[in-house]
């Protein structure tokens, strides 16, 4: 009887460790909607008397064309994007399956109005609303990147 108990115990054991190595698995900086991830929101540590800050993330599979239609955050009283140098409200069209950027350069996402310094190695809540995805909170993580490296992902 002390045999099929050790044999039980050993075939869970191998059960549950088979099954975590053939699940995905989920990285801590990636957000969900219905139709889309977001990886990684990022910014710089911010200067003293800085009034905005850019947001870097990356948007990808799209299972549904989209709309990001607002952005929010308690430290800063507004956002805008910015493409091809011209500010606008927050209002972009994402394809399905495409793969959207918002980086230093090119398309921007940039907080205004920053109520005090984003301080390296901090977290910061953002609350990202798509059309059809809906209202997706995501923890926006101070980082330091140097300006040499470009702004790239890999996939793991």
């Amino acid at each position: 009887m002390k045999r099929l108990i050790y044999r039980r115990d050993f075939l869970r054991a191998s059960l549950a460790l088979c099954a975590s190595l053939a699940a995905p698995s989920v990285r801590s900086c990636e957000f969900y909607t219905t139709t889309l991830r977001i990886t990684h929101p990022w910014t710089r540590a911010s200067a003293p008397d800085a009034t905005t800050a850019v947001v870097c993330m990356k948007i990808d599979d799209v299972i549904e064309s989209d709309r990001l239609i607002g952005v929010e955050t308690p430290v800063a009283t507004g956002a805008e994007m910015v493409d091809e140098g011209v500010p606008a409200s927050v209002n972009l069209f994402i394809p399905k399956g495409r793969e959207t950027l918002f980086g230093e350069e090119g398309r921007q996402l940039r907080l205004v109005g920053l109520q005090h310094p984003l301080m390296i190695a901090r977290t910061y809540p953002l609350r990202l609303q798509f059309e059809k995805g809906g209202i997706v909170n995501v923890e926006l993580n101070v980082d330091y990147m140097p300006l040499a490296t470009p702004f790239s992902f890999t996939r793991q």
